[in-house]
């Protein structure tokens, strides 16, 4: 499928009851609000196409550029694809899903998820942290940095109630994907989680809720769950 015709199924799979539904979720215009199950239909299709990935992107609209993500392919991303993405994902599906998706599936996934948590920008900031989640649940833990993850978590523990709306909840995030994920690092995230307490977010009157991050830790102890990772990041 070329991206006129991709575009063109994605019309015909537009909802307005959906789109009403994703605006509410921090969606932004343009958008034809298209249900995942019908984006992965058309994923089904295309597979994986990386010069189409950018050109749905480079649309601008929400559904496309969340089906974009969904075919990339993660290792042909330079820094400056992610870094235009990152900057383009106005939407909260894009900024603390799509983008960190790819981002932690190429191969500069710790350096730009450690300079997107800098950013003045709320959005990208976001998906800076979002991005160091799916990092710490995905790679190996040797791969991982384990000091310099347990000095996010004192930094999380430090600024998080000052920081911005979503990147209060992107925080709260990575220390839940921490606790649940490395295992030399759940007892931090733990104590850390126990010190934050709880996290305050506007969700815009929608019925969806900031995780416990110490509860939600404690039951994967319990499990014994610990440091099992995802065998994939995109859903």
């Amino acid at each position: 499928m070329n991206i006129d015709e991709v575009m063109a199924a994605l019309k015909g799979f537009g909802d307005e009851g959906i789109k009403k539904i994703l605006m509410k979720h921090g969606v932004k215009e343009p958008l034809f609000g298209v249900k995942v199950e019908h984006l992965k239909t058309i994923q089904k299709k295309v597979k994986m196409d990386h010069q189409l990935a950018l050109g749905l992107y480079a649309t601008g609209n929400a559904d496309a550029m969340y089906l974009a993500g969904l075919v990339a392919d993660d290792g042909k991303m330079t820094r400056e694809d992610l870094r235009l993405w990152a900057r383009q994902a106005v939407s909260n599906n894009i900024s603390e899903y799509t983008v960190p998706w790819v981002a932690a599936g190429g191969h500069y996934g710790m350096e730009l998820g450690l300079e997107w948590i800098d950013a003045a920008e709320e959005h990208i900031a976001a998906t800076g942290w979002a991005t160091l989640s799916n990092l710490v649940a995905f790679l190996p833990d040797e791969k991982l940095d384990i000091p310099a993850l347990k000095g996010l978590l004192e930094r999380v523990e430090r600024d998080i109630h000052s920081a911005a709306n979503r990147v209060r909840y992107t925080m709260n995030g990575f220390v839940i994907a921490v606790g649940a994920y490395v295992a030399a690092l759940s007892e931090d995230a733990g104590a850390t989680a126990g010190k934050i307490g709880k996290v305050t977010v506007e969700m815009n009157g929608t019925a969806c809720k900031v995780p416990d991050a110490e509860a939600y830790i404690a039951k994967v102890l319990d499990k014994s769950d610990v440091g099992k990772k995802k065998k994939k990041l995109k859903c």
